[in-house]
């Protein structure tokens, strides 16, 4: 609690200068509306699958039920986003992203049954106070007028970084790093999973799996891909 206001106070006294062009910017957006719109779009769903071993992720018809939609193309002003919001305790740049990511979505995806987020293990939670991934799942729900499930998916292993691991050790990494809790719940529901960026593909490859496992029909939605 001492934190948090600490850092009203301050973002009340010291005005947020835009990362991109340090103008100012709503300490909620953190980037100018100019340099917002510079972000690259990305104009087309990815294959989960199809990332992760590394073929052509656009596109796929093979692997029905692992699309991710995202509204970005990861570059610097993206990046200043994200690690605002994973890293530099701002949970709250998220709240403004939720139409982002909603314009990203096809129409039949503007009415979801559910919206879950990717969890993160208990161990990472507790080391930053908040996931970032929910957040941005419950600026989503609040974009569709949709309902939320929090805890519906858990992250039951933790698992060691992503980015120096081949496709088939990527896979090995987060195989049974995820449960469902009353899978009973899920079944035969329309659920979207939001992540905050697909890099690699395995993450949500996995999450995506545990989901159609338990029967409901899902699909992805990340704030952006860094290709």
């Amino acid at each position: 609690m001492t934190g948090a206001l600490l850092r009203a106070v301050v973002e009340a006294v010291l005005p947020q200068r835009c990362p991109g062009c340090g103008l100012p910017a709503a300490a909620s957006s953190l980037l100018c509306d100019a340099c917002a719109a510079r972000i690259p779009r990305l104009r087309t769903p990815l294959c989960a699958r199809c990332l992760v071993r590394e073929r052509e992720p656009a596109g796929c018809r093979r692997h029905r039920g692992f699309g991710v939609h995202a509204p970005w193309l990861f570059d610097e002003r993206a990046a200043a986003v994200v690690h605002a919001l994973k890293y530099h305790d701002r949970p709250r740049v998220a709240a403004p992203l939720g139409a982002e990511m909603a314009a990203s979505l096809p129409g039949e995806w503007r009415r979801p049954d559910l919206v879950l987020e990717v969890p993160l293990h208990a161990t990472r939670l507790r080391e930053r106070g908040y996931n970032q991934s929910a957040e941005l799942a419950d600026a989503l729900a609040d974009a569709l007028a949709a309902p939320r499930l929090p805890g519906a998916l858990r992250r039951v292993r933790a698992t060691p970084p992503q980015a120096r691991l081949g496709p088939a050790a990527r896979r090995a990494n987060l195989a049974g790093a995820f449960a469902i809790e009353r899978p009973a719940r899920l079944r035969g529901r329309r659920v979207l999973l939001v992540d905050d960026v697909i890099t690699t593909g395995a993450t949500l490859d996995a999450a995506l799996a545990a989901l159609h496992d338990a029967g409901a029909v899902a699909a992805g939605v990340t704030l952006a891909w860094a290709q």
